[in-house]
This record gives structure tokens, C-alpha cells and sequence, in this order.
């Protein structure tokens, strides 16, 4: 059962990476030059129109990095075991995505090649790190408070003698 809870974590990762990069792409309506929510689908298209405007792709890098964070939070808290990993393997898949568009695809800036390797796998470690502090953190308020409920019970037991 652990491994389709895992499974479905990375899913919802990359679904929320996803999103993230459609709607980073959608910030301006000149990149638009599709019908559908999601780029993906003409995304060869899309490169080409905007092959030209370098500002597209560092905004691009924003959006994978913003993208890779959350969606290696949204893997990490999802998991149960090993949060960290899997939020690093949703960077891992991301960059190697990233990779195959640019080996399929020609019209990338040389930045954005060597850029995309100190995106994907840093940020996916980053929001898997923020991830593991929150939860180490609510386990030590919880047990601080489990512990101030026993002393508190203790000396009202004393009390009552």
C-alpha cells in the first residue's frame, strides 16, 4: 500500500509542477499562441515564437524553480518515509523532462542550457528540506505539549492527595 501512496505523491508533484510552469507561462498573453490551460501540448510551437525573447526563458527558470520547490513540497508531504528523496526525485524527473526538450527542441538559449542543470534538482532539495524542518518542528511542539499535559496531570494528582 506504501508504494501507491509514493507513487501518487510524485504524481501530485508533477501535477503541481505542472501548473506551476502553465501559469508562470501564462503571465504574459504574447507567449499565449495556444487554445488549451496547459503549453505542453504545442510547446515546440511556443519555443519557436519566442525564440528571440530571452526574458521568456529566465522567467522560464523562475517558473522551474518555483515549480520544482513546491512540487517537491507537495511530494514531501504526501510521503511518509524518506520526504527528502522523493522530493529530490521529483527534481530528478523534472530535469530530466528538461533535458528532453533540450535535445528535441532547437531553439534554446545557451544560458538556459547550462542554467537548467542549477535549477531542478537544488530547488526539489529545498522544498523537501522545508518540508522535513516543518514536520520535525510540529513533532517537537507536539511532544513539548504532550509533555507539559502529563506534568500538568501529575500536579494536579498531587494536588488532589
Amino acid at each position: 500500500m506504501q508504494i501507491l501512496r509514493n507513487t501518487f505523491a510524485v504524481l501530485m508533484g508533477l501535477f503541481c509542477a505542472g501548473l506551476i510552469i502553465s501559469l508562470g507561462i501564462r503571465l504574459n498573453p504574447e507567449w499565449v499562441t495556444y487554445e488549451e490551460f496547459a503549453p505542453f501540448k504545442h510547446w515546440a510551437k511556443l519555443l519557436y515564437t519566442v525564440r528571440d525573447k530571452p526574458y521568456f526563458f529566465v522567467t522560464l527558470l523562475i517558473c522551474f524553480g518555483i515549480a520544482s520547490t513546491m512540487g517537491g513540497v507537495v511530494t514531501a508531504i504526501l510521503v511518509k518515509y524518506a520526504k527528502v528523496a522523493y522530493a529530490i526525485l521529483i527534481g530528478f524527473i523534472l530535469l530530466f523532462i528538461g533535458m528532453l526538450d533540450i535535445l528535441f527542441n532547437a531553439h534554446h538559449p545557451t544560458f538556459y542550457k547550462i542554467s537548467i542543470f542549477l535549477i531542478f534538482f537544488p530547488f526539489a532539495w529545498l522544498g523537501g528540506k522545508v518540508t522535513e524542518v516543518i514536520y520535525k518542528r510540529k513533532i517537537r511542539r507536539q511532544a513539548l505539549h504532550d509533555a507539559n499535559k502529563a506534568a500538568a496531570l501529575h500536579t494536579r494528582s498531587k494536588n488532589s492527595e
